[in-house]
């Protein structure tokens, strides 16, 4: 984990939210499903928690920032932190799937998987604008067709959503199994992974686990 100042060097309003494109070192620069804390010099404020939805010259873009922010401005940051995503290497057909909000935090894998030769779908409710044109966008009602389709699949859920999330893919893998999952479990982690303070643990197989440093993003077969 880096601490350092970063600049925002421009912001941006895609999917509903606002994005900052962020210069700074690249060992600040977190993978997808990671993210950093951002906050005044101290962190005595409660930081906010940025992640990482593309890359950009000198740095990367980042949602969600925060509404003081201004172009120009210097923050300072820490991280990067959590675990990411894990996108196989063989993965040929990629399902992206936004629960229950805008698909951001998913963003980061569709430059990786494209490069990969990887056919993208993106199932989702909300917006999603400025996508590649080789990137499929489908509701979230074609779940199951598309996890049947699927070689790997990346999901993006809120903690209070997780249970509803389980219980249907629990339904679902009955007729057809998820080859390779990952889910990135959407809550608040004031404390980085510093003081295990438990705002973000999350109940899995093998007992409670924090978001902030086992996490965000966790196996499916952990979760289900």
């Amino acid at each position: 984990m880096q601490t350092g100042k970063a600049q925002v060097t421009e912001l941006i309003l895609l999917d509903g939210l606002r994005h900052a494109r962020i210069a700074c070192p690249a060992d600040l620069i977190p993978t997808p499903g990671q993210y950093l804390l951002v906050g005044d010099d101290s962190f005595a404020a409660l930081p906010a928690s940025l992640y990482f939805t593309d890359s950009a010259p000198d740095g990367f873009i980042a949602a969600s920032a925060p509404e003081s922010w201004t172009p120009g401005m210097t923050v300072h940051v820490r991280g990067p932190l959590g675990r990411g995503f894990n996108l196989p290497a063989s993965a040929r057909k990629v399902a992206l799937v936004a629960c229950d909000e805008s698909p951001t935090r998913l963003r980061g894998l569709i430059q990786p998987a494209l490069k990969q030769g990887a056919a993208i779908v993106l199932l989702t409710d909300s917006s999603a604008e400025n996508l590649p044109d080789d990137v499929e966008v489908q509701p979230l009602a074609a779940l199951g067709e598309i996890v049947a389709w699927a070689d790997y699949a990346a999901l993006d859920v809120r903690r209070e959503g997780l249970p509803e999330l389980v219980k249907r893919l629990g339904e679902l893998s009955q007729a057809a199994p998820l080859k390779e999952a990952e889910v990135f479990i959407h809550t608040p982690a004031p404390c980085g992974g510093v003081s295990g303070c438990g705002v973000c643990a999350v109940v899995t197989k093998s007992g409670w686990k924090l978001a902030c440093k086992d996490g965000p993003v966790f196996g499916l077969r952990e979760i289900c």
